[in-house]
């Protein structure tokens, strides 16, 4: 028996990369999948096609399993709420929502364009809110749900040419960790995952020489889309109850927990601060603690694996 026998799952994006592998590997864990995707291109803003959820909608029943396709796009809260009760009137509930649904349009900030800004914020951070708002009032009268939202290293860490994806992440990690705070009293779970793996995102990134493309290849042989989609469809099941209003990462086959912001240092004046003291005396005693302006390392050493 698979660790979500039972439940009815929808999975955004489910289409291509992520999406596509969260919808099988649901299935084969016993799920009942609502296969969302818009069908449109990587920029969006394209009509769309029924084409590729269906296409995973019907590889998943012609293995067995039971699945319904739907293409609306997730900016939409109507559209969201049509998917909410496509899953109930289909099969009768719904316990899980997995959301990697999104787009790029990526462009150094001084360059970039009110509507590349809207698009991408739109797609990500309200098809967040409206995939969420659309189910969480089924989710606390059932007193059951839970939630894998998809943030990115972009925001949390920082990524160059990515300012409206990378802001839009960041919003989609505090709301992550509101709803799993409001949410906790009605069993109600949220987490939120920041993946790296080989998608049609991560092909998009240019090529700019020969280290880039080793590096490209190296990707799409250890850095897969099914590592990132198992990871989702364990934290939505019902062994993983105790855990919500956390950060991870995947990256291969390492699983990262992440940090979240806290304070790391106060300084206190009981005379009060002024604009002189503020310079010369609170920035250079903070100033150890700084974060410098690269991007971090990914992952810290992997954990050695406990004593048998």
């Amino acid at each position: 028996m698979g660790i979500l026998e039972g439940k009815v799952v929808l999975v955004t994006g489910g289409g291509n990369g992520i999406g596509r592998d969260c919808a099988l590997i649901a299935a084969r864990e016993g799920a009942k999948v609502v296969v969302n995707d818009l069908g449109g291109g990587l920029a969006g803003g394209d009509e769309g096609s029924a084409g590729p959820a269906e296409a995973v909608a019907e590889e998943i029943r012609a293995a067995g399993g039971e699945a319904v396709s739907n293409s609306d796009s997730v900016t939409s809260l109507e559209a969201a709420r049509g998917m909410a009760e496509l899953a109930l009137s289909t099969f009768g509930g719904l316990h899980a929502v997995i959301n990697p649904a999104g787009i790029l349009r990526d462009a150094m900030f001084h360059k970039m364009t009110e509507a590349d800004w809207d698009k991408v914020v739109d797609v990500h951070l309200r098809g967040t809110f409206n995939m969420c708002r659309a189910t969480i009032e089924h989710f606390r009268t059932q007193e059951d749900g839970a939630y894998m939202l998809f943030t990115s290293t972009s925001g949390l860490l920082g990524n160059i040419g990515q300012t409206n994806y990378g802001a839009a992440k960041m919003g989609i990690a505090g709301l992550s960790r509101i709803i799993a705070m409001e949410g906790a009293a009605k069993n109600v779970r949220c987490n939120c995952l920041a993946p790296v793996a080989w998608t049609r995102m991560t092909q998009s990134v240019p090529v700019r020489d020969e280290a880039s493309a080793a590096r490209r290849r190296q990707i799409a042989e250890t850095i897969r889309p099914d590592q990132p989609a198992r990871f989702s469809v364990a934290l939505v099941s019902d062994a993983a109850k105790s855990v919500s209003g956390q950060v991870f990462g995947v990256s291969g086959e390492n699983i990262i927990l992440y940090s979240q912001p806290r304070a790391v240092e106060t300084l206190s004046k009981p005379e009060g601060w002024t604009t002189q003291t503020i310079l010369s005396e609170a920035l250079p005693k903070m100033s150890g603690k700084f974060y410098p302006l690269v991007r971090p390392p990914l992952t810290p050493e992997p954990s050695p694996e406990p004593a048998n």
